[in-house]
This record gives C-alpha cells, sequence and structure tokens, in this order.
C-alpha cells in the first residue's frame, strides 16, 4: 500500500498544468450592423475557462493556440481528484491495518 501511495504521489509532481474550472465555448453576436451574425451565423466559438475567484464566478479568455494546453489542465485537475481519492482508500486501510495490529498486541 505505501509503494502504490508513494507512486500516486510521484504522480501528482508531472501534473504541472493543473488547471481548476470549467470548460465553455461561445459564440456571440457583434455590434456591426449587417453582419452575418444576426442573422444566425453568429461568432466563435471563443473558448473560456470559468474558474471561482474570490467566491465569484470568472470567465478567463483561452486563446485558439492554447485550447489543447488549457484542456490539458481541466483533465489533470480530474486525474488528480481521481489520485486524492485514491491515496484517500490507502490512507484508511493503512489506518485500518496499523488499529488491527494494536489491537492484537494487547491482551486485556
Amino acid at each position: 500500500l505505501i509503494k502504490q501511495r508513494d507512486e500516486l504521489l510521484s504522480e501528482i509532481s508531472q501534473l504541472t498544468q493543473i488547471l481548476q474550472g470549467s470548460w465553455l465555448e461561445r459564440f456571440f453576436t457583434c455590434s456591426r450592423k449587417g453582419c452575418k451574425c444576426h442573422s444566425g451565423q453568429r461568432h466563435g466559438p471563443n473558448y473560456c475557462l470559468v474558474v471561482n475567484e474570490n467566491g465569484k464566478q470568472r470567465q478567463k479568455y483561452i486563446p485558439q493556440t492554447k485550447v489543447v494546453i488549457a484542456q490539458n489542465g481541466i483533465a489533470q485537475y480530474k486525474r488528480l481528484q481521481e489520485i486524492v481519492h485514491q491515496i484517500t482508500l490507502i490512507n484508511l486501510a493503512i489506518m485500518k491495518e496499523d488499529t488491527e495490529d494494536e489491537s492484537h498486541g494487547t491482551n486485556a
């Protein structure tokens, strides 16, 4: 179990592009009169990462050239959550083993 936990902790150090947030693709209508966007062909998509800053949701624009990096960062955050869950289960199992070892060692 300890080896498993160490491997998971090591994997965390590889997650260097973590981004916590929700992915958003936005299409919009501009202010130019006569533009095709006013007849249904809206501009976009523009990409945003919705993040929580000081208790408020904020949309952070992601340039087209950084979309893959941002999506990878979101995937890394999901992986981090999975790793934390697995480490929790491992630590609980280790604690249970320690408790069982302690209870077998005492004669009351």
